[in-house]
């Protein structure tokens, strides 16, 4: 799903450390009263335009998307973009059996477009490129700063990170995050889709003990939403007809 690159190429970055800069007009003590309020917040504007236009360019056209894919009872797979490639018609028609039908017995259930950013970060699938060197910009003083600030969670200590993109026929049903083991004590998505509309899906959901939905974000362009775990939240379905163009980065601030 990565598309042509011939318009824009890493190396035409000058400093990687442009890569990731956060907004130095963010009100911190106002986005601090609102988490302390809601348990969640949506914080636009998050990063310089200039950063958010140029991880948007790396998601859309620099990313080799693979497939991460579950549902209950199937443990979670992820696919490499050249994996993907070759899978046969017929296993992909199973994945969507398996998740969809997974999704309607109401189970856990996922599909989405994936670059699972620490694997490929340990393992050097492509070392010293631009996802490698966000993930260190996200385990840096600034970020981390920054997210304990907002989130009073003083004891984040380190954040993973996966590249995600939501294409038609994708989803998240809802969950709550609630491995404590793993140390998840903020959940985030930081959103770089844009022009996004309404009725294209993908919006983050939150919901209450009777499933109503208490709170639903847009995947609006240069946002950073976070949210305490646990907490019941989904991604909702993406359409046949909307674009390809839902790129977040996701993943999980930890205290270990």
């Amino acid at each position: 799903m990565a598309g042509d690159s011939c318009a824009f190429n890493v190396s035409d970055i000058d400093d990687m450390a442009s890569l990731f800069a956060l907004n130095p007009t963010l009100d911190v003590p106002a986005l601090r009263r609102l988490y302390e309020r809601d348990g969640r917040i949506q914080v636009r504007d998050v990063l310089t335009i200039e950063t958010a236009t140029l991880l948007r360019q790396i998601l859309e056209r620099e990313t080799p998307w693979g497939l991460a894919w579950g549902g209950k009872g199937q443990a979670p797979v992820s696919h490499r973009a050249d994996a993907l490639r070759a899978l046969p018609q017929a296993e992909r028609a199973r994945i969507g059996d398996v998740v969809g039908g997974a999704a309607g017995r109401g189970d856990f259930a996922f599909l989405y477009g994936q670059y699972p950013m620490l694997d490929a970060y340990m393992q050097q699938w492509n070392p010293g490129g631009p996802l490698d060197i966000l993930l260190e910009h996200i385990n840096d003083a600034p970020m981390l700063a920054f997210v304990r600030a907002v989130t009073g969670f003083t004891e984040v200590c380190k954040g993973d990170a996966q590249a995600t993109l939501y294409a038609p026929g994708h989803f998240l049903t809802a969950h709550d995050d609630s491995h404590a083991v793993e140390g998840r004590r903020v959940a985030y998505v930081l959103n770089l889709a844009t022009e996004w509309n309404a009725d294209w899906g993908g919006y983050l959901l939150f919901h209450d003990a009777d499933g109503d939905i208490v709170a639903g974000y847009k995947p609006r362009f240069n946002t950073l939403n976070m949210f305490t775990v646990p907490q019941l939240h989904s991604v909702s379905y993406v359409p046949p007809f909307a674009p390809v163009g839902r790129f977040a980065v996701t993943g999980w601030f930890r205290d270990r």
